[in-house]
């Protein structure tokens, strides 16, 4: 698999207070195609700021980010807008939802604002809603969905680009166990049969433990990484985790 994603050296300096902050030291990051990263930290650890880095929601003071060969850093910012909206999916916490339209909507509304024709968003908009095998609830509203459903149509909607790469932030925080590792086997499952590059950062070791490769990052450096050695275990990774300084 060739490099989707790579980060390289990238610095980011918050001075918003009277002492600068350093979210990001000078990381170095590559993640191939169809691999599953997971970047874990402590509060601070500067996780969710390498992700917007990664991403283009936030430009690097240092260092360049570069996504199938076109760099990020180099790009003014609506080009970099429409790059981000053409080859990447995001994934939050939050599922995003409009409570009034129903799952299949929810999904469709992208293309729906970017003027597609009818036919063209209910053949990719049902496409996607199998993928997360969501199809027998596309015409439910959110209220009517589990917590794990709604991020599956988050999930669905950050696909319909076919990206190259998903930026998943904390995207099981506000699910219970059993949905929550839904979500991890579906990411998981992404990478191996559409080749979908993934990095996911997460505080949880029982999401990290569905990566292959597991970025440990404190004070805004990596201090190390590994790769799990079981899905599921949660324990082995909590424990190679303290042992990098987490």
């Amino acid at each position: 698999m060739s490099t989707v994603l790579d980060i390289r050296d990238v610095r980011k300096v918050y001075r918003s207070g009277v002492r600068p902050v350093v979210a990001v030291a000078g990381v170095s990051l590559t993640v191939e195609g169809g691999q599953f990263v997971a970047a874990m930290g402590a509060s601070g650890a500067g996780k969710t700021t390498l992700l917007h880095l990664a991403g283009g929601l936030d430009v690097p003071d240092a260092g360049r980010v570069i996504i199938e060969g076109a760099d990020l850093t180099a790009m003014p910012d609506r080009r970099r807008a429409r790059f981000r909206r053409d080859r990447l999916g995001v994934v939050f916490q939050g599922f995003n939802l409009l409570p009034t339209l129903t799952a299949r909507e929810n999904v469709a509304l992208p293309l729906m604002i970017a003027g597609l024709r009818r036919a063209e968003i209910d053949e990719r908009t049902d496409r996607m809603l199998a993928q997360v095998q969501l199809e027998h609830r596309a015409d439910h509203r959110p209220q009517a969905l589990s917590g794990g459903e709604q991020q599956r149509v988050a999930i669905a909607r950050a696909l319909l680009n076919d990206p190259a790469l998903i930026l998943a932030d904390e995207p099981t925080g506000n699910l219970d166990s059993r949905n929550a590792e839904s979500i991890w086997r579906l990411l998981r499952h992404l990478c191996a049969e559409k080749g979908t590059a993934v990095l996911m950062v997460t505080h949880e070791a029982g999401a990290a433990s569905y990566a292959d490769r597991v970025v440990v990052l404190h004070d805004g450096r990596i201090a190390g990484e590994f790769s799990p050695e079981a899905q599921g275990d949660a324990a082995a990774v909590s424990a190679r985790y303290q042992e990098l300084g987490g």
